[in-house]
């Protein structure tokens, strides 16, 4: 065993559901596994979505010798292009991980300078100091791996998102051989998914959803809309089958999931008949009984179709009174909020909604509490690094490992940025590195930072106040009235005593006047508003001197 050190460090994944990134360092050799992205939170008012903060690499791009992607998921690959602008590292991925990543780099006019190379499971690739074994999991889309990699300093095995589905609907179930495999030869530490480490039992198969669709089509009157992620390749093959046997069109709607399925198809991961799939335009002229639309928004994003629909801005087409559309997703943690007033209005707006648990039409792709004991038991890991997942799971993660052995003292619960080293076959935590979010909102990218989302907070909780003054150049006096425009802040029906007073005390302020006028008048007026109203609007004075 060499006398180098092993450097794990996180940079996404830990403390929270998505954007997974993890750095393993040997010597001069970096090794980066997953690029993900997060839905934004309900507070954080105008981003798209959240990528990891790999400003620890920027200095360190040179030494990156790979990237290695687990499986197709946007939670684990959406950063892909963010990370490719500026480290230009092979990246290795199973052959559907490596489609979905093309769709996505090909977008960002990134394609053609990425160096893509397809891996099996099974296979083994030297990666600068890491020998990199691909193990297949289940998991809710095709072609997923774990990873074994073999470092001078010891074996680390990485789970990635898996489940212990012995029925899954590719028929290819987790590959329990290879694991035993790597437990055989001394397992260093684990790092394995802790998504649902607080549901206990076992995840049901991917299998128990088809009952569930098939009682949906069988009742449906109109058209059927599926909602999923439109990395979820193995939903759509499901949802096509029972479409075909009830003598239903297949539609795609928006770009990715039109993108990602033409995809999979030319793979093969996705075997459907020609004739069942027909263009959105052409979908939109038959009869509603005879179409099935496959639509992206499961987390009621905003942008996405769903969220148009449930808006009723989106500009092709709207619901109709005997649409019924399927949920086939569960709400990320911390996004059950947005995805409840979704469904509310998509019932408002007429639609019958299914979801999950009024009906089975989505299991979980990930791993319950005795399949992760089973996991653990199965590698026989010295050290236990719980990631992917909030706090919480990771914590019950940790409890977990203890109860099937593993000491308190040999398992890392800890969160993004947090350094972990081995050396001679000891594991010690080491020092804090940034590992933050980073906000993508429309073109910008990190420019965005927690002053300008504390404004975007104060706007849209009492919104803003702008004053524009004309005043002599000669006598500092008022030239004119003052102009005084609120938004969000009062009902402009109450607004006339209230405004009325603002005149006066911009009266008050220029007579006393000694110093920054303009500040002066921010500040007392903020003060005279929340005597008024209780609230605090962001106050903006603009002076003009004629």
């Amino acid at each position: 065993m060499s006398n180098k050190t092993l450097r794990i460090v996180p940079l996404g994944g830990l403390g929270e559901v998505g954007k997974n990134m993890t750095v393993f360092e040997y010597g001069d050799d970096i090794l980066l596994v997953d690029t993900g992205i997060m839905f934004p939170e309900n507070d954080m008012l105008g981003i798209d979505y959240i990528i990891p903060d790999f400003q620890y690499l920027l200095d360190k791009k040179e030494r990156v010798k790979g990237i290695v992607i687990t499986h197709g998921h946007e939670d684990h690959t959406g950063a892909i292009a963010h990370v490719m602008e500026e480290i230009n590292a092979p990246i290795y991925a199973t052959k559907l991980t490596r489609g979905l990543l093309e769709v996505k780099l090909k977008r960002a006019g990134l394609l053609d300078k990425a160096q893509m190379k397809t891996v099996n499971a099974g296979d083994a690739v030297q990666i600068g100091e890491f020998k990199v074994e691909f193990c297949h999991v289940a998991h809710s889309i095709p072609d997923c791996v774990a990873l074994g990699i073999t470092t001078p300093a010891g074996l680390i095995v990485h789970t990635g998102d898996y489940k212990l589905d012995h029925t899954p609907v590719d028929n290819w179930p987790t590959d329990f051989a290879k694991l035993a495999e790597f437990a055989g030869r001394g397992v260093l530490a684990l790092l394995a998914d802790s998504t649902n480490a607080d549901k206990p039992g076992w995840t049901p198969s991917e299998r128990v959803i088809n009952p569930a669709l098939d009682e949906v089509f069988s009742e449906a009157e109109g058209r059927i809309l599926v909602v999923t992620f439109a990395s979820l390749i193995s939903r759509v093959q499901q949802v096509g089958e029972v479409a075909q046997k009830y003598g239903r069109k297949l539609a795609f709607v928006g770009y990715s999931m039109r993108e990602n399925s033409k995809m999979a198809r030319k793979l093969g991961y996705l075997d459907l008949p020609d004739d069942l799939i027909v263009p959105i335009e052409d979908a939109l002229k038959m009869k509603n009984r005879d179409v099935v639309l496959m639509c992206t928004g499961s987390q009621g994003e905003p942008s996405s179709i769903m969220g148009r629909l449930a808006a009723g801005t989106n500009r092709q087409f709207d619901l109709e009174e005997d649409d019924t559309i399927v949920l086939s997703s569960h709400p990320i943690p911390g996004n059950e909020e947005t995805v409840f007033r979704t469904i509310n209005r998509l019932f408002e707006r007429g639609a019958n909604v299914i979801y999950e648990p009024i009906r089975s039409v989505h299991v979980s792709g990930h791993a319950s509490q005795e399949e992760m004991k089973l996991m653990l038991n199965l590698i026989k890991p010295k050290y236990l690094v719980p990631i992917h997942g909030e706090l919480r799971h990771l914590h019950q993660h940790g409890l977990l490992a203890q109860e099937v052995g593993i000491p308190a003292e040999d398992i890392a619960v800890v969160q993004n940025g947090q350094a972990i080293e081995f050396n001679k076959g000891k594991m010690k935590l080491a020092e804090r590195v940034p590992g933050g979010y980073v906000f993508v909102d429309g073109s910008g990218v990190g420019d965005i930072g927690p002053a300008v989302m504390r404004e975007r907070e104060a706007l849209a909780r009492d919104g803003f106040v702008i004053v524009n003054l004309h005043l002599d150049r000669g006598n500092g006096q008022l030239a004119e009235d003052p102009e005084i425009i609120t938004r969000g802040f009062i009902y402009q029906r109450d607004a006339d005593e209230i405004i009325s007073g603002a005149h006066s005390m911009i009266d008050k302020t220029l007579a006393s006047a000694n110093g920054n006028l303009k500040s002066d008048l921010e500040n007392r007026l903020q003060s005279y508003f929340y005597n008024e109203t209780q609230r605090r609007p962001m106050i903006f004075v603009v002076l003009n001197q004629d």
